[in-house]
């Protein structure tokens, strides 16, 4: 059974830095998208940022401030938070596709104050 346990979510005052990390376990199969969502209060969740394969993406509200990155020999996806602003706050999930079946963590929270 795929999992995947996310940590490093917290609180933080603006301008300051955050590390996710969300390891993968139970998969037989290679992971070809690893990524990130996050889920404001009220808000619908949104992409923040995902590698496929070795490409990363991002959304255009965190260009420039995140970097996403992965360890495929630990599959494990991180996400670097620098100059968080609170409009960062939300849960963030971890989500892998494996075999065109997406898998999703249980989520972390990130809480910026300004």
């Amino acid at each position: 059974q795929v999992q995947l346990v996310e940590s490093g979510g917290g609180l933080v005052q603006a301008g300051g830095s955050l590390r996710l990390s969300c390891v993968v376990s139970g998969s037989r199969f290679s992971i070809n998208t690893m990524g990130w969502y996050r889920q404001a209060p009220g808000k619908q969740r949104e992409l923040v940022a995902r590698i496929i394969g070795g490409t990363p993406n991002y959304a255009d509200s965190v260009k420039g401030r995140f970097t996403i990155s992965r360890d495929n020999a630990k599959n494990t996806v991180y996400l670097q938070m620098n100059s968080l602003k609170p409009e960062d706050t939300a849960v963030y999930y971890c989500y892998a596709r494996i075999t065109g079946f997406d898998y999703w963590g249980q989520g972390t929270q990130v809480t910026v104050s300004s």
